[in-house]
């Protein structure tokens, strides 16, 4: 379960310009950038979470390393980028265990007809003429040997 209390809007600017060291006009200049993006009171003030405090600091950290602002952005963009990644794996991941989970319990059988039909059998059955099943967990394709003359 995430933490929302780092995400609700409680400085007004001038104390989240104490809090990260900075001056409010900063803030307004990141804001305007959109480097950090804090929420608005009705009357359109700015209100920032813990979050964007924290997000300040990063930013003022990477700009006395001495890269630029729209360096800063990019790098923000790409760690953004990669967390939506990460989150999709995560998702994938999840997906796919359940998909295993339920073809470990259903076992069937598909085959394909001398048609080209595909064709379910059911948990228990065998298309006519089909070997044991092996013990694998292995994708086994049969075709069954014509016994027409000329093979």
């Amino acid at each position: 379960m995430t933490d929302h209390s780092e995400e609700r809007a409680l400085f007004v600017i001038s104390v989240a310009a104490e809090l990260a060291d900075m001056h409010p006009q900063t803030l307004r200049q990141y804001d305007r950038l959109g480097l950090v993006q804090p929420t608005r009171a009705p009357g359109r003030s700015r209100r920032y979470s813990q979050r964007d405090i924290d997000k300040l600091r990063e930013i003022q950290k990477l700009a006395q390393d001495g890269i630029s602002l729209e360096g800063i952005k990019r790098i923000m963009q790409l760690e953004n980028q990669v967390a939506a990644l990460q989150h999709r794996v995560t998702e994938l991941t999840d997906a796919l265990e359940t998909a295993r989970d339920q073809l470990d319990h259903d076992h069937s059988v598909w085959a394909a007809s001398p048609t080209g039909e595909v064709v379910r059998y059911p948990r228990g059955s065998r298309p006519p003429g089909t070997p044991p099943r092996p013990k694998s967990r292995a994708l086994v394709l049969y075709r069954p040997r014509r016994t027409d003359s000329g093979q």
